[in-house]
């Protein structure tokens, strides 16, 4: 196939596409890093000071709470662009993404902190 350069030459290649794993790109691993700090925040917390309830939510809750939300629309913006270019890798990328946040939420639901 040949096709016409911006400069005016013809080539009979075409550009090659880059096939990288969609967990190497920041959309894929971010979420995942987000919920693991959020566990090792939780889970710091509870280490530290046990099991406390204190009548307003501390800093560290605030920031769990940004840390989990925040990586909605990172998550979203990884699906619709990589659904698109590669299903079946996509697909577990976002099992692994829902597994770090279930692993995040898992103790803040099991003490009912």
């Amino acid at each position: 196939m040949e096709k016409t350069h911006p400069g005016g030459m013809e080539t009979d290649f075409e550009t090659p596409r880059i096939n990288v794993h969609p967990l190497k790109h920041a959309s894929g691993f971010l979420p995942i890093a987000m919920s693991l700090a959020a566990l090792v925040l939780v889970v710091g917390r509870i280490a530290l000071f046990g099991m406390v309830h204190e009548a307003d939510e501390g800093a560290a809750a605030h920031s769990f709470q940004l840390l989990m939300v925040g990586q909605l629309p990172v998550v979203a913006f990884f699906a619709l662009t990589w659904l698109r270019r590669d299903p079946r890798r996509a697909w577990w990328v976002l099992l692994l993404q829902a597994g770090a946040a279930g692993a995040a939420l898992a103790p803040v639901i099991y003490f009912k902190f």
